[in-house]
């Protein structure tokens, strides 16, 4: 059985003070849901007050990039020791704000995800096609590349803890939501690519999230289709209220 897992990516928001605060007001409304994994994943300088925030509680704690090398002159990165060591447990690889912004690659990408995992994190891997590529058909070429590539070197005993999340990116920050056909198809291609790399028993057990904009009310029917098997949520895991109601859709 495929394990759902709602995860937060609160991309730059919160300050250690308010992360502490979030968590503990959190905790409570999400207590006992187990049907699927609940995992917040913050800025760098939040992560020792999430951690110590959410100890004792059903919520895990991610990290929202990892660097590849162990160590060395890399001014402002941080490795997959350091975010083990502060407790961390998830870490999200290649978000399209990261190859929009600051010149991810398919190839770092990759060595991000072998070197979370090589340190025993679970990688967060995400794919997904801009709104032109989309328009030019290359949404299934695309997304089978780009998983490909990701998990490029990865052991297929290491499967257990990567999940890929599908992210069209004209649906991130637009106000623009797949609908629920077009995120099970997108999903579908990424587990489809998961199959041609290492067989059909991987794909039916790895975890695949969907990453456009799932929010309170869109969640229920999104989580009701096949392929998607929980969220990547960007604004709607900055509000308890959200982000519970996600987490209860997954546990209806």
């Amino acid at each position: 059985m495929r394990r759902t897992v709602i995860a937060g990516n609160w991309k730059m928001n919160m300050t250690p003070k308010k992360t502490a605060e979030f968590i503990k007001a959190l905790a409570p409304m999400v207590a006992g849901k187990d049907k699927c994994d609940i995992v917040l994943c913050v800025p760098a300088i939040d992560i020792p007050a999430a951690v110590e925030a959410a100890k004792g509680t059903n919520i895990k704690i991610g990290a929202e990039n990892v660097h590849f090398k162990a160590s060395g002159a890399y001014t402002g990165e941080i490795s997959a020791e350091m975010l083990v060591e502060a407790g961390v447990e998830y870490v999200v690889i290649g978000h399209s704000e990261r190859r929009q912004y600051f010149g991810e690659t398919d190839k770092t990408v990759n060595l991000r995800t072998l070197a979370a995992l090589e340190a025993g994190l679970k990688a967060i891997v995400c794919v997904g096609e801009t709104l032109e590529e989309r328009e030019l058909g290359y949404t299934e070429t695309l997304l089978k590349y780009q998983t490909k590539m990701a998990l490029t070197n990865v052991k297929a005993e290491q499967l257990k803890n990567v999940i890929v999340a599908y992210e069209p990116v004209w649906a991130i920050g637009t106000g623009v939501t797949a609908t629920a056909e077009q995120a099970d198809e997108g999903n579908g291609f990424v587990r489809a690519a998961i199959a041609e790399a290492f067989g059909n028993d991987a794909a039916e057990s790895i975890t695949v999230q969907y990453g456009g904009s799932m929010n309170d009310g869109n969640a229920a029917e999104l989580l009701s289709k096949v392929n998607v098997d929980g969220g990547l949520i960007g604004g709607a895991s900055l509000k308890t209220d959200k982000f519970t109601a996600i987490v209860d859709a997954a546990n209806a």
